[in-house]
């Protein structure tokens, strides 16, 4: 998140592994990846644990995550360690390099994202997952079948899919106290009954981010 706050171009992350791997790095036969477009093409990578110098917040699953993190932000990262850090930070053939994905998210939403503590949850159902994910929509009372947690408008709110899933994040335009009084009703219904001020939706989709 600091390289995120100061607007870093390059987040050089120094691990007890040179690289990343194809397969666990002691397996015979493990080949280096040297470079990594984007972090979704590792889904079939078999990554590891704990790092072998027991140290730091643990092994490539969390380098990765980091580094989908900075990518997605428009940040690259260089995976290296320490030996070899100099050389791959002079353009030697060293570690591998995550490029950053091109048309990142604003810093409000990587905020969000990233740094925001959810102070409760909506839990959607099918036809609202579907919008949300495919259609990037905003969240309609009409779609959330129930409300965890207490929360005031404008804080943030883990999203829910019907299937039990986090698939986003958002800030909450009502009090969790005022939500359920409003779920499965359209806005138009929720103005009649309850007033013009009512007629909105529970996250806008300016203020939502997939996860």
């Amino acid at each position: 998140m600091v390289a995120l706050l100061i607007g870093a171009d390059l987040l050089v992350l120094v691990s007890d592994i040179d690289s990343l791997y194809d397969a666990p790095p002691t397996q015979s036969g493990a080949k280096r990846i040297a470079d990594v477009k984007n972090v979704s093409e590792l889904n079939d990578v078999v990554l590891g644990g704990a790092g072998s110098a027991g140290v730091g917040s643990g092994g490539m699953v969390t380098k990765v995550e980091a580094a989908r993190i900075a990518t997605t932000s428009g940040i690259a990262m260089l995976l290296t360690s320490l030996e070899q850090s100099a050389s791959a930070l002079s353009g030697e053939d060293f570690g591998t390099y995550f490029h950053a994905v091109a048309g990142h998210a604003s810093s409000r939403l990587l905020w969000l994202a990233h740094a925001a503590t959810p102070h409760g949850r909506l839990i959607l159902d099918a036809g609202a997952t579907t919008a949300i994910l495919e259609r990037g929509t905003s969240l309609l009372p009409a779609g959330v079948t129930a409300v965890e947690g207490e929360f005031n408008a404008g804080d943030t709110v883990e999203i829910i899919s019907a299937t039990g899933a986090v698939i986003a994040r958002g800030l909450v335009a009502f009090d969790a106290s005022e939500i359920p009084q409003l779920l499965g009703r359209s806005t138009k219904e929720i103005a009649k009954s309850l007033g013009a001020e009512y007629e909105r939706e529970l996250v806008h989709r300016d203020d939502l981010v997939l996860l």
